[in-house]
């Protein structure tokens, strides 16, 4: 079984643009109040529709608040069957230092 791979947000952001699907696992309204742009929020609610509808081999980056809780979600995609998942280090608080204009407002996909 693979494991997940931590990457900062340089190669998060590169790997957003070869088309990978970024996953966020912090709290709805901080979600709704500003993430990555075209990300995708996940929680207990969201989560089996979204494993039910993925593409288990495409490219997954997973975001929370600084890195910390996204490699516990990244292991667990892992154990349903993604094959190439990463975690961000940093999370969210360093991806929008980083990348402010690769932020959007409001509830996303």
């Amino acid at each position: 079984m693979s494991e997940f791979k931590r990457i900062p947000p340089e190669q998060a952001q590169a790997l957003r643009e070869q088309g990978a699907v970024v996953v966020d696992v912090r709290d709805p309204a901080t979600f709704a109040a500003l993430h990555i742009s075209g990300s995708k929020h996940l929680d207990n609610h969201s989560l089996h529709a979204f494993i039910q509808g993925a593409d288990l081999d495409a490219p997954t980056v997973v975001v929370c608040y600084h890195g910390n809780s996204s490699q516990g979600a990244a292991a667990y995609l892992i154990s349903q069957g993604f094959s190439d998942v990463y975690s961000m280090d940093g999370g969210f608080e360093l991806w929008r230092t980083v990348y402010p204009a690769e932020t959007a407002q409001g509830t996303g996909e």
